[in-house]
Protein backbone atom coordinates (compact mmCIF):
# COMPACT_ATOMS: atom_id res chain seq x y z
CA UNK A 1 0.00 0.00 0.00
CA UNK A 2 1.67 3.65 -1.02
CA UNK A 3 -0.31 4.87 2.06
CA UNK A 4 1.97 2.42 4.06
CA UNK A 5 5.26 3.66 2.02
CA UNK A 6 4.72 7.00 2.82
CA UNK A 7 4.11 6.56 6.50
CA UNK A 8 7.73 4.30 6.09
CA UNK A 9 9.28 7.35 4.89
CA UNK A 10 7.86 10.00 7.21
CA UNK A 11 9.28 7.77 10.10
CA UNK A 12 12.55 7.47 8.84
CA UNK A 13 12.95 11.15 8.27
CA UNK A 14 11.73 11.61 12.16
CA UNK A 15 14.03 8.92 12.89
CA UNK A 16 17.23 10.68 11.30
CA UNK A 17 16.24 14.15 13.09
CA UNK A 18 16.36 12.12 16.12
CA UNK A 19 19.51 10.48 15.54
CA UNK A 20 21.96 13.34 13.60
CA UNK A 21 20.37 16.69 14.45
CA UNK A 22 19.92 17.26 18.38
CA UNK A 23 23.30 18.82 18.76
CA UNK A 24 21.97 21.58 15.81
CA UNK A 25 19.08 21.90 17.51
CA UNK A 26 20.31 22.51 20.80
CA UNK A 27 22.50 25.53 19.35
CA UNK A 28 19.30 26.71 17.46
CA UNK A 29 17.38 26.88 20.91
CA UNK A 30 19.99 28.23 23.15
CA UNK A 31 19.93 31.23 20.41
CA UNK A 32 16.40 31.34 20.58
CA UNK A 33 15.70 31.38 24.24
CA UNK A 34 18.21 34.09 24.41
CA UNK A 35 16.34 36.43 22.44
CA UNK A 36 13.07 35.94 24.07
CA UNK A 37 14.65 36.27 27.99
CA UNK A 38 15.60 39.55 26.49
CA UNK A 39 12.28 40.73 25.52
CA UNK A 40 13.50 40.14 22.02
CA UNK A 41 12.00 38.01 18.99
CA UNK A 42 12.48 34.97 16.76
CA UNK A 43 11.87 35.88 14.00
CA UNK A 44 10.50 33.67 11.59
CA UNK A 45 10.32 33.68 7.64
CA UNK A 46 9.84 30.97 4.74
CA UNK A 47 8.18 31.00 1.43
CA UNK A 48 5.24 28.62 -0.26
CA UNK A 49 4.77 25.29 1.90
CA UNK A 50 7.77 26.58 4.09
CA UNK A 51 5.16 28.93 5.68
CA UNK A 52 3.42 26.29 6.83
CA UNK A 53 5.78 25.25 9.67
CA UNK A 54 5.84 29.82 10.62
CA UNK A 55 1.95 29.09 10.94
CA UNK A 56 2.54 25.73 12.97
CA UNK A 57 4.05 27.35 15.56
CA UNK A 58 2.93 31.01 16.37
CA UNK A 59 0.27 31.67 17.20
CA UNK A 60 -1.54 28.58 18.57
CA UNK A 61 -2.36 26.10 21.37
CA UNK A 62 1.12 25.23 23.21
CA UNK A 63 2.96 28.22 21.20
CA UNK A 64 4.58 30.70 23.34
CA UNK A 65 4.86 34.48 23.14
CA UNK A 66 8.93 35.29 21.45
CA UNK A 67 7.96 33.89 17.81
CA UNK A 68 7.33 36.54 15.33
CA UNK A 69 5.79 35.19 12.21
CA UNK A 70 6.68 37.61 8.82
CA UNK A 71 5.14 35.88 6.21
CA UNK A 72 4.43 37.35 2.47
CA UNK A 73 1.04 36.75 0.94
CA UNK A 74 2.50 36.72 -2.27
CA UNK A 75 5.02 34.16 -0.96
CA UNK A 76 2.78 32.49 0.92
CA UNK A 77 0.41 29.19 0.72
CA UNK A 78 -1.69 29.72 -2.05
CA UNK A 79 -5.02 28.16 -2.64
CA UNK A 80 -5.90 29.88 -5.98
CA UNK A 81 -4.26 28.10 -7.97
CA UNK A 82 -4.32 30.52 -11.08
CA UNK A 83 -5.52 33.54 -11.46
CA UNK A 84 -4.25 36.44 -8.83
CA UNK A 85 -1.37 35.17 -6.36
CA UNK A 86 -1.23 31.69 -8.80
CA UNK A 87 1.88 29.71 -8.75
CA UNK A 88 3.29 30.99 -11.98
CA UNK A 89 3.75 34.34 -9.82
CA UNK A 90 4.99 32.95 -6.49
CA UNK A 91 7.67 30.54 -8.24
CA UNK A 92 8.73 34.19 -10.32
CA UNK A 93 8.63 36.31 -6.74
CA UNK A 94 10.40 33.48 -4.60
CA UNK A 95 13.38 34.21 -7.12
CA UNK A 96 13.33 37.77 -7.42
CA UNK A 97 16.44 39.07 -6.11
CA UNK A 98 16.13 42.16 -3.81
CA UNK A 99 12.61 41.68 -2.81
CA UNK A 100 13.71 40.27 0.29
CA UNK A 101 15.84 43.03 0.72
CA UNK A 102 12.39 45.08 0.36
CA UNK A 103 10.61 43.19 2.83
CA UNK A 104 13.03 43.51 5.66
CA UNK A 105 11.86 47.29 5.29
CA UNK A 106 8.83 46.95 6.59
CA UNK A 107 10.04 45.75 10.03
CA UNK A 108 11.86 47.39 13.00
CA UNK A 109 14.52 44.62 13.79
CA UNK A 110 17.69 44.63 17.08
CA UNK A 111 20.94 42.56 16.74
CA UNK A 112 19.71 40.57 19.84
CA UNK A 113 17.28 39.04 17.95
CA UNK A 114 17.32 35.93 16.23
CA UNK A 115 15.96 35.19 12.58
CA UNK A 116 14.96 31.62 11.59
CA UNK A 117 14.39 30.90 8.03
CA UNK A 118 12.59 27.64 6.94
CA UNK A 119 13.72 26.84 3.12
CA UNK A 120 13.35 23.12 1.54
CA UNK A 121 16.21 23.53 -0.74
CA UNK A 122 18.02 26.55 0.13
CA UNK A 123 18.85 28.46 -2.90
CA UNK A 124 16.23 30.57 -3.67
CA UNK A 125 16.81 34.46 -3.59
CA UNK A 126 13.97 35.77 -0.96
CA UNK A 127 15.06 33.29 1.98
CA UNK A 128 18.92 34.31 1.27
CA UNK A 129 18.21 38.04 0.70
CA UNK A 130 16.58 37.87 4.35
CA UNK A 131 19.04 35.98 5.95
CA UNK A 132 21.80 37.87 4.42
CA UNK A 133 20.10 41.30 5.60
CA UNK A 134 19.55 40.04 9.35
CA UNK A 135 23.52 39.09 9.41
CA UNK A 136 24.18 43.01 8.52
CA UNK A 137 21.44 43.80 11.29
CA UNK A 138 23.88 42.00 13.80
CA UNK A 139 21.36 39.10 14.44
CA UNK A 140 21.98 35.21 14.15
CA UNK A 141 20.64 33.46 11.71
CA UNK A 142 19.50 29.83 11.94
CA UNK A 143 18.28 28.05 8.72
CA UNK A 144 16.20 24.85 8.49
CA UNK A 145 15.92 22.63 5.16
CA UNK A 146 17.24 19.94 3.38
CA UNK A 147 21.35 21.15 3.94
CA UNK A 148 22.96 17.52 3.26
CA UNK A 149 20.81 16.60 0.44
CA UNK A 150 21.18 20.29 -0.95
CA UNK A 151 24.60 20.20 -1.19
CA UNK A 152 26.66 21.05 -4.06
CA UNK A 153 23.33 22.35 -6.00
CA UNK A 154 23.40 25.84 -7.65
CA UNK A 155 22.62 28.80 -5.70
CA UNK A 156 20.21 31.44 -7.55
CA UNK A 157 21.87 34.53 -5.79
CA UNK A 158 24.40 36.54 -6.90
CA UNK A 159 26.37 36.14 -3.21
CA UNK A 160 27.19 32.65 -4.58
CA UNK A 161 25.73 31.45 -1.14
CA UNK A 162 23.03 29.05 -0.58
CA UNK A 163 20.91 29.83 2.99
CA UNK A 164 22.71 27.08 4.42
CA UNK A 165 26.30 29.19 3.40
CA UNK A 166 24.72 32.38 5.24
CA UNK A 167 22.96 30.95 8.53
CA UNK A 168 25.00 30.92 11.85
CA UNK A 169 23.28 27.37 12.87
CA UNK A 170 21.92 24.71 10.23
CA UNK A 171 19.32 21.95 11.33
CA UNK A 172 19.05 19.30 8.60
CA UNK A 173 15.18 18.46 8.20
CA UNK A 174 16.58 15.44 6.33
CA UNK A 175 13.86 15.25 3.72
CA UNK A 176 14.39 14.33 0.40
CA UNK A 177 15.89 17.16 -2.24
CA UNK A 178 12.81 15.93 -4.43
CA UNK A 179 10.67 15.79 -1.37
CA UNK A 180 8.11 13.59 -2.67
CA UNK A 181 8.31 9.80 -1.75
CA UNK A 182 6.53 7.84 -2.86
CA UNK A 183 7.01 5.84 -6.66
CA UNK A 184 3.89 5.69 -8.65
CA UNK A 185 2.97 2.93 -11.05
CA UNK A 186 3.35 4.38 -14.73
CA UNK A 187 4.37 7.89 -13.62
CA UNK A 188 7.95 9.92 -13.49
CA UNK A 189 7.14 12.07 -10.68
CA UNK A 190 6.68 10.89 -6.76
CA UNK A 191 3.52 11.53 -4.79
CA UNK A 192 3.59 11.93 -0.86
CA UNK A 193 6.24 14.91 -0.15
CA UNK A 194 7.38 14.60 3.08
CA UNK A 195 8.98 18.11 3.92
CA UNK A 196 6.45 20.08 5.76
CA UNK A 197 6.14 16.77 8.08
CA UNK A 198 9.55 17.40 8.91
CA UNK A 199 9.94 20.78 9.39
CA UNK A 200 6.81 20.79 11.56
CA UNK A 201 8.76 17.73 13.78
CA UNK A 202 12.09 20.07 14.06
CA UNK A 203 9.74 22.91 14.92
CA UNK A 204 8.18 21.60 17.67
CA UNK A 205 11.86 19.95 19.13
CA UNK A 206 13.25 23.04 18.83
CA UNK A 207 10.54 25.12 20.36
CA UNK A 208 10.02 22.64 23.08
CA UNK A 209 13.61 23.23 23.77
CA UNK A 210 13.64 26.79 23.74
CA UNK A 211 10.55 26.33 26.26
CA UNK A 212 12.94 24.19 28.74
CA UNK A 213 16.23 26.13 28.63
CA UNK A 214 14.29 29.30 29.10
CA UNK A 215 11.65 27.34 32.49
CA UNK A 216 15.26 26.16 33.62
CA UNK A 217 16.40 29.99 33.75
CA UNK A 218 13.55 31.10 35.74
CA UNK A 219 12.06 32.99 32.91
CA UNK A 220 8.01 33.00 32.88
CA UNK A 221 6.68 31.86 29.06
CA UNK A 222 3.16 33.23 27.71
CA UNK A 223 2.01 30.45 26.34
CA UNK A 224 -1.60 29.99 24.37
CA UNK A 225 -3.44 27.72 26.17
CA UNK A 226 -6.24 25.39 25.16
CA UNK A 227 -9.51 27.55 25.51
CA UNK A 228 -11.83 23.81 24.68
CA UNK A 229 -10.63 22.03 27.83
CA UNK A 230 -14.01 21.94 30.03
CA UNK A 231 -13.51 23.33 33.71
CA UNK A 232 -10.46 25.46 32.77
CA UNK A 233 -12.00 28.67 34.10
CA UNK A 234 -8.46 31.07 33.62
CA UNK A 235 -7.86 29.45 29.98
CA UNK A 236 -9.31 32.83 28.21
CA UNK A 237 -7.65 35.15 31.03
CA UNK A 238 -4.12 33.71 30.25
CA UNK A 239 -4.70 33.53 26.58
CA UNK A 240 -5.30 37.43 26.84
CA UNK A 241 -2.60 37.72 29.45
CA UNK A 242 -0.33 36.51 26.37
CA UNK A 243 -1.53 38.53 23.59
CA UNK A 244 -0.94 40.81 25.95
CA UNK A 245 2.35 40.51 26.24
CA UNK A 246 2.77 39.71 22.69
CA UNK A 247 1.05 43.31 21.25
CA UNK A 248 3.80 45.23 24.07
CA UNK A 249 6.64 43.49 22.45
CA UNK A 250 5.40 44.17 18.92
CA UNK A 251 5.04 47.65 19.79
CA UNK A 252 8.06 48.18 21.05
CA UNK A 253 7.29 49.27 24.85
Amino acid sequence: MLAKQWLTHAREVMTRIEETQMDNIRQAAEIMANSIEAGRWVHTFGCGHATLPIEEMYPRIGGFVGFHPMIELPLSFFTRITGEMGVHQFVFLERVEGYGIEIMKGYQFDPRDTMWIFSHSGINNVNIDVALEAKKKGMKVVAFGSAAEAQGKQTRHSSGKTIFDVADIVVDTCAPLGDAAVPLKNHQDKVGPVSTMAFVTSVWMTVTTVAEILAERGVKLYIHPSHNVPGDETARQRLEEALAVYKQRIAGV
